[in-house]
């Protein structure tokens, strides 16, 4: 009688061996990913707390246990870039998984836009799209993974991150992987959460200088346009109530949920091994109150990197605002659509012109490991139609970033201020990244500089080339104490560029 009233308790335990879930691997490990090549390469997932997990791949065999809260996460060996090969996860497989390069393509509508929707105005990017492209793959953080191995799988692939694969696998001979996650219209405060806010001083100071210096006035100006406010007396009457201004270190629109996007398209990737971010964002800047865009995106980038744990990624960012200046050839491919070059307007421009560039240039001085795809002599507007051209600088960038098939000879930027000296009448500009050598296209000779006084009084001053240097000098300024450069957001009157064909960026000496 015993054995067999054993038996129910034989036959429970064999049935709740059985019904143990599978080990789940993370959403992103799909059909058709890339690995990184040449790092140790996480898989994470799911199964029951404190099951055994076994991960195969190659000739590899990683195993571990689900921790309590039945989540587990392992490291293969560094891989080779080639493929196809297999994933296997306890007994789910994962196939046609190439090694390769790895980058995550992240901001908004400029990131976003379908192949489909823009190659009528791009005749580079409809001949690209026109290619089958086996080893490329366009996937997702929730591990929708596409081939370009088809016109029609290339047309509906976002334009620019494609566009970027094509060019990078082009000089780097290997499989190439994108994960997109981006938003249309999204301000930079949907991509960075409260924790990487907190964690950067630049934007914590910047908080309470804005709660110290700015706030009071707006908080007092509001008080009193509060008081003097009157209910409308009809309800359609457009007459609404007065706001009261965020807080320092609040977003000024309530909709603006610091960190939602990040957590909705980029937390579900990390940790997967990747090799850098190429980002296209900034039309749509911060409404977090304090910080201006380039202590932002200093706070955003870092933060990224800390939540990856795989040091300084390499970070590679499309200058803002889109072209606004001349090309060094209309006639390349590449300049297609380009502002023609200019004359000089008759009024200088005033300070607020040129911020808005400088606030994206600045993110190369603040921010290490950071490189800029230059596109101030790209086709222009909102959504710029020639993807092709801001990929192929980007691609560019990113190879000088990781410095893979790099060499001395890789010029990725136009010239860059670097310093001045004043010297009686005229002042001394010296430029990085001069490549072959300083030169300038369109007229008759060199402009787009201004020079003022102590009295910040701006003229259009005469510039020359002295090798690697610009003099710049006017009759009207005989004591000059500052000079910019073009200095705003369309400036096609701006003509310095380096023998290699890229353009000058604008800058300022001073501080005014």
């Amino acid at each position: 009688m015993t054995p067999l009233r054993a038996l129910p308790f034989v036959a429970l335990a064999c049935l709740s061996l059985n019904s143990q879930a599978a080990p789940q691997a993370a959403p992103v490990f799909a059909d058709h990913i890339v690995l990184q090549r040449d790092m140790p390469v996480p898989v994470w997932g799911t199964a029951d707390p404190g099951a055994e997990v076994s991960v195969k791949f190659r000739d590899q065999t990683q195993s571990t246990k689900a921790d309590a809260h039945g989540k587990w996460m392992l490291k293969l060996d560094a891989l080779q870039a080639g493929g196809p090969d297999e994933l296997q996860i306890g007994t789910t497989r994962i196939s046609d998984i190439l090694v390769g390069e790895v980058w995550v393509g992240s901001g908004q509508s400029n990131m976003a836009m379908s192949t489909g929707g823009v190659i009528k105005n791009d005749p580079v990017l409809a001949d690209m799209a026109a290619k089958i492209y086996p080893t490329i793959r366009i996937g997702s953080a929730t591990g929708s993974w596409r081939v370009a191995n088809s016109s029609k799988g290339s047309i509906s692939a976002p334009a620019l991150p494609l566009a970027f694969a094509i060019r990078l696998q082009e000089e780097l001979k290997v499989p190439v992987g994108v994960i997109v996650g981006c938003v249309p219209g999204s301000s930079t405060t949907y991509w960075l959460t409260s924790e990487h806010l907190q964690a950067d001083p630049a934007c914590q100071a910047a908080i309470q200088r804005y709660g110290a210096e700015v706030l009071p006035g707006l908080k007092e100006r509001y008080a009193k346009t509060l008081a003097d406010w009157e209910p409308p007396p009809k309800a359609s009457d457009p007459k609404s109530k007065p706001v009261a201004p965020a807080e320092a270190g609040m977003p000024s629109l309530a909709h603006h949920v610091t960190g939602k996007f990040f957590e909705q398209h980029i937390r579900p990737a990390i940790p997967y091994a990747i090799h850098g971010i190429l980002w296209d964002q900034g039309e749509n800047t911060s409404s977090i109150k304090g910080p201006d865009q380039t202590e932002i995106m200093h706070a955003l980038i870092q933060g990224w990197r800390k939540d990856w744990s795989q040091g300084e990624l390499p970070w590679v960012f499309i200058q803002k605002p889109s072209a606004g200046g001349c090309a060094f050839n209309l006639e390349a491919p590449l300049n297609r659509g380009a502002e023609p070059f200019a004359p000089l307007p008759e009024k200088t421009p005033g300070l607020k012109d040129g911020l808005y560039r400088e606030l994206f240039l600045n993110i190369l001085k603040t921010t290490p490991k950071t490189a800029m795809a230059i596109a101030s002599d790209l086709s222009p507007g909102l959504h710029p139609p020639m993807k092709s051209s801001y990929a192929t600088r980007a691609a560019r960038a990113a190879r000088a970033a990781l410095a893979l098939s790099y060499d001395q000879q890789l010029v990725i930027y136009g010239p860059l201020f670097s310093g001045h000296q004043i010297d009686g009448s005229s002042v001394r500009i010296g430029f990085d990244h001069t490549g072959k050598g300083l030169t300038f296209k369109g007229g008759d000779k060199l402009q787009g500089f201004m020079i003022a006084g102590a009295d910040r009084k701006f003229v259009w001053a005469d510039a020359a080339i002295d090798g690697n240097d610009v003099i710049v000098s006017s009759p009207a300024v005989p004591s000059p104490a500052s000079v910019r450069y073009a200095w705003s957001n369309k400036c096609p009157w701006a003509n310095l560029f380096n023998q290699d064909g890229l353009p000058a960026q604008s800058f300022r000496t001073d501080k005014w």
